[in-house]
């Protein structure tokens, strides 16, 4: 048999396997994000000025920026966990969020005098961010893994990097109503670090548990 009908009697099959793999991610992605969710709320919360701060275009522009980056990384853990999908048009997605970063750094760097770019770029709680991000993260990453081995996934690393680069930016998105550095080149530095932690770590396992 040929490949290219294998990967089709393969995707045509997985329905019948049990719940359609598209019911049962979504209802991981609900389940992930519910649990870091919840986690978030018990242990941090929103941040006391979270009214006043939630009118700046700083800290809007971290949400659209998390959520820029959530929407299509999803889309594509999805696309990845049946074989034979095109999967190009989300690639391309991911590239607007960073684009958007890098206009938004050029700004700030414009704005803000150059005494105050190391402070800006250091913020106050970068260490915290390193460990928050992956904490939360962990739900839904294993929520995230567990829907793509319900299907097959032919591009493991790949769909595990896609499912890692959405739980970080989910759990970014959390931590974003809550952590008080909004300026962008900390987005830049720390967010970009952590999210790319988490990635690499998804890529990891997607190699190993996804396997068929």
């Amino acid at each position: 048999m040929k490949t290219e009908n294998f990967i089709d009697a393969l995707a045509a099959d997985l329905p019948s396997t049990g719940m359609p793999i598209a019911r049962t991610l979504a209802l991981c992605t609900l389940a992930g994000a519910l649990l870091a969710g919840l986690v978030f709320l018990w242990t941090l919360g929103v941040r006391p000025d979270f009214a006043e701060a939630s009118l700046t275009a700083r800290f809007q522009f971290k949400l659209v920026y998390t959520l820029a980056l959530l929407i299509p990384a999803l889309a594509l853990t999805w696309h990845l966990a049946r074989p034979g999908v095109s999967s190009r048009a989300w690639l391309w997605a991911l590239l607007i969020p960073f684009g958007a970063l890098i206009v938004a750094c050029v700004l700030e760097l414009a704005a803000v005098p150059s005494g105050e770019w190391a402070s800006r770029l250091v913020g106050s709680h970068a260490w915290a961010f390193l460990t928050i991000i992956p904490v939360l993260s962990l739900a839904p990453l294993a929520a995230l893994l567990f829907g793509l081995s319900r299907g097959a996934p032919t591009r493991r690393t790949l769909a595990g990097a896609a499912a890692g680069l959405a739980s970080a930016a989910l759990a970014a998105a959390l931590y974003a109503s809550n952590c008080p550095d909004d300026s962008p080149l900390f987005v830049a530095a720390w967010y970009t670090i952590a999210i790319g932690s988490v990635t690499f770590v998804g890529a990891l396992l997607g190699s190993y548990v996804l396997r068929w």
